[in-house]
C-alpha cells in the first residue's frame, strides 16, 4: 500500500483502486480535542479538494477533503462513538472513510512522506 498526503493535511493510503483517507497527525495536533465527525455515506460520490467530511474540535469545525474523485464504500463507524480516535490514532483507527478511485491520475499530484514533511516544516 502507498501513502499519499494532501496540502490540507489528509493522507490517502492506496491498495489497488481503494484508499483510505484520514487526517494526519499534523493536522489533529492543529485542532486540540476532536468532539465530533460526520463521515459520508455509503455511495456518495466525492471530487478531488471537495468537502467530503466534518470534524470538530473544541476549538474549531474544519472541513475534511477528498484527495481524489472516488465513491464511498464505508465511514468509520467508529468515529460516531468515539471521535477522539482521531486524536489518538489519526493516521490509523482514526481513518474517516474509505472509497473507490475513479480518478486514479489525481494521485500524481499528492505529496509523498517525505516531501510532506518538508511541508510541514515549512509552515
Amino acid at each position: 500500500m502507498t501513502r499519499y498526503f494532501t496540502e490540507d493535511h489528509e493522507w490517502i493510503e492506496v491498495d489497488g483502486q481503494t484508499a483510505t483517507v484520514g487526517i494526519t497527525d499534523y493536522a489533529q495536533s492543529q485542532l486540540g480535542d476532536i468532539v465530533f465527525v460526520e463521515v459520508p455515506a455509503e455511495g456518495t460520490s466525492v471530487a478531488k479538494g471537495n468537502e467530503a467530511a466534518v470534524v470538530e474540535s473544541v476549538k474549531a469545525a474544519s472541513d475534511v477533503y477528498s484527495p481524489v474523485t472516488g465513491v464511498v464504500i464505508e465511514g468509520n463507524p467508529a468515529l460516531e462513538d468515539d471521535p477522539a480516535l482521531v486524536n489518538s490514532a489519526p493516521e490509523g483507527d482514526g481513518w474517516f472513510f474509505k472509497l473507490t478511485i475513479t480518478q486514479p491520475n489525481e494521485l500524481d499530484a499528492l505529496m509523498d512522506a517525505e516531501k510532506y514533511k518538508a511541508f510541514c516544516d515549512s509552515l
